[in-house]
């Protein structure tokens, strides 16, 4: 696919939800999503708020502020709890059931952003999600806690004394290495079910584990 060749504004695209797929310039200083009509970027759906999110500029770069939605808003599988700045990539989940990528101005890449491939989590159910397709039946409360941690830690090494405390919060002297180790290989084989030909979960010998979600 062509990029369009003035890539002077930001963009703002549609990815996953019951509308049709669509794409908005961001070319104002500021940007209303919601349920009602008024709204500049609006989303039809009764899981999202009237007002639920408002895209603004500041200083040049964009962010976005959750207007204290009923069901949140999230980038990249983590809540909005404040103004946060977004970054070319990003993607943003409103309501968990519209996903929208954020491709920055200063970018060349595409319009068209694949994220289909990309693992994210809805904390408030536990579930886990490979692009819109949901893993069934849902991980167990220990395979989620380790994803989670793992997921937090935004492809960095977590050791696994980390992991321990993560998984199992004040037993952490009585968890075995083999006890981590077929943790690790019971989410790896779960996360198979998702997409076979990727391993998510990476081993760093000597030091912990990382997840791999690019």
């Amino acid at each position: 696919m062509a990029v369009e060749s003035e890539r002077e504004n930001a963009i703002l695209i549609l990815q996953q939800g019951n509308a049709p797929s669509r794409k908005w310039t961001l070319d104002r200083q500021e940007y209303v999503i919601g349920r009602l009509p008024d709204c500049d970027i609006t989303l039809p759906d009764r899981l999202v708020s009237r007002h639920h999110a408002r895209l603004f500029q500041k200083d040049g770069t964009f962010w976005l502020e959750d207007l204290g939605s009923k069901n949140g808003t999230y980038v990249n599988g983590e809540p909005v709890t404040s103004p946060r700045e977004l970054k070319d990539g990003d993607e943003i989940q409103i309501a968990l059931r519209f996903r929208l990528a954020f491709v920055g101005a200063e970018e060349t890449a595409p319009l068209e952003v694949e994220l289909e491939h990309k693992l994210w989590i809805d904390d408030r159910s536990h579930d886990v999600y490979l692009g819109n397709t949901r893993l069934e039946p849902p991980l167990s409360y220990a395979q989620y806690s380790l994803l989670k941690a793992l997921m937090e830690a935004k492809g960095g090494v977590v050791s696994r004394d980390a992991l321990v405390s993560a998984v199992w919060p004040g037993e952490e002297s009585g968890v075995s290495d083999q006890a981590v180790d077929a943790l690790v290989r019971r989410l790896r084989e779960r996360l198979a079910e998702l997409n076979p030909n990727k391993q998510y979960v990476i081993t760093v010998r000597g030091h912990g584990f990382r997840l791999e979600n690019d």
